[in-house]
């Protein structure tokens, strides 16, 4: 019998015991950007500590400039020295549920259910992002116990409280324990990412980066009336949107002098391996609601997400938005917007230049502050080529009959480039999430196959490094 045979099967036979523990730590409303709810985090905290305990790890809490980090130690005594040591990384901190009146239930009061396509889902905000995600490697292990009594590898489970925001705090953790043995491990296993499409998995290779940045504009020291201020008077929300209406060239380029510094063009072979790929932009966008493509004209949808930086506005805020009508010109506007980089880009020098293009365009009778709204991390890339990923190659094509797809994401993991950076570390990035999952929206759900193939995707993983 392979290693993995009976650990399947327990993992098949207790999948509701498991979901049942993936409920309760989805309860934790554990926003870690709202000051609030820190005392919930703090309780998701300790709920993963003595899960962690249960299974006889070594468990602590471990403060930072932020919310606490979970570590989790695993060690058989007598293993040889040549035993693998795995650092894998999870966040208990999701995303705040607001708009609250959308979701079909409570945010914090999850349910499984069958969505539109009448598989069972699990609703509840955190279900995907990333408490379904990084329970799907504590349950393989759970189960891989039960079986053996032992892993085959050294363990040490890193859980934070801040990567939904502010990735500096888990940064400065890492780089002051660098020398800390419990973290200087061979690699680091994430899952916090997602399959190609419903039935393909993935392994990640390359990530882009993030800065995020808060602009308001100021004009008049009040309110004004509009009947006897509208014209001469400078409108701090007419002033601000023309400057984010410059931000794109009419061809969806970033016209931020500066901005592109750093980026290499994508090589010919890649794209033609992407096109491989036959990413549909139709669906992509019809899945949304939306139909034409936007973005930079003459790449494909699928190079804008991977291979191209954007910059783009969250939010905007300013003047009268009550109900009915109120002649006012306001005395400030507000925007919020996120800048998603690529390799070689330096994102100190992207917020510099944008900063220095807002303030080019701005009248001289107004006034600009800007506030840098969580850390800097950069586009990030990762070995594609490592025993690592060739154990995740074998152990995902054995679960879901089909080959993994070696893929690029749009979005950011910052502690990726953290591991790199402070513990000179490569990551090996397998998820189970998937495109519907709303996981910054609302109704976020994981799909309960997503959760359970993903269990057995790990065990499997771990038959491979056996």
């Amino acid at each position: 019998m392979h290693a993995s045979d009976a650990v399947l099967e327990h993992i098949d036979a207790n999948l509701n015991a498991s979901l049942d523990r993936l409920l309760a730590l989805v309860r934790f409303p554990s926003v870690g950007t709202d000051p609030k709810y820190h005392g919930d985090c703090r309780g998701a905290a300790a709920w993963l500590i003595r899960e962690f305990e249960g299974l006889g790890f070594a468990a602590s809490l471990h403060e930072t400039t932020g919310n606490p980090v979970v570590i989790g130690k695993y060690a058989k005594p007598g293993q040889p020295s040549h035993t693998p040591h795995i650092l894998f990384y999870g966040h208990y901190d999701v995303q705040p549920a607001d708009p609250v009146e959308l979701w079909h239930s409570p945010p914090f009061e999850p349910e499984i259910r069958k969505g539109k396509d009448g598989k069972s889902q699990i609703f509840g905000r955190g279900a995907s992002d990333d408490k379904g995600q990084f329970m799907t490697f504590v349950e393989a292990c759970r189960a891989w116990l039960a079986v053996h009594g032992t892993l085959p590898f050294r363990l040490t489970l890193l859980i934070e409280g801040d990567e939904e925001g502010d990735a500096s705090h888990l940064d400065r953790f890492l780089a002051g324990n660098r020398s800390n043995p419990d973290l200087a491990a061979d690699v680091a296993f994430v899952c916090d990412t997602g399959m190609w499409d419903d039935r393909t998995p993935a392994i990640n290779t390359f990530l882009r980066g993030c800065i995020a940045e808060e602009v308001v504009v100021s004009g008049p020291r009040i309110d004004l009336h509009s009947g006897y201020y509208g014209g001469p008077a400078a409108n701090p929300i007419k002033v601000l949107s023309r400057i984010l209406a410059a931000i794109h060239d009419k061809n969806g380029k970033v016209a931020i002098p500066g901005f592109y510094e750093g980026v290499k063009p994508i090589p010919a072979q890649t794209r033609k391996d992407w096109a491989k790929l036959k990413f549909s932009h139709k669906q992509f966008l019809g899945d949304v609601g939306l139909s034409l493509p936007a973005g930079e004209k003459n790449f494909t949808a699928l190079e804008q997400i991977w291979a191209r930086p954007t910059a783009e506005v969250n939010g905007i805020e300013g003047g009268y938005t009550g109900t009915g009508a109120k002649t006012v010109l306001p005395a400030r506007a507000m925007a919020k917007l996120t800048f998603r980089l690529v390799g070689g880009q330096n994102p100190h020098h992207v917020r510099v230049a944008f900063r220095k293009f807002v303030k080019g365009m701005l009248p001289s009778d107004c006034k600009v502050t800007f506030s840098a709204q969580g850390g800097e991390s950069s586009g990030v890339s990762v070995t594609s080529d490592s025993t690592y990923v060739k154990a995740a190659r074998s152990a995902l094509t054995a679960e879901w009959g089909r080959a993994p797809v070696m893929i690029g994401s749009g979005g950011s993991i910052p502690v990726v480039e953290s591991f790199k950076k402070h513990l000179k570390m490569e990551s090996l990035l397998v998820g189970f999430s998937r495109e519907d999952d709303s996981e910054h929206s609302p109704n976020e759900k994981y799909d309960v196959e997503s959760f359970h193939k993903g269990m057995r995707s790990w065990a499997r993983i771990f038959a491979e490094l056996n």
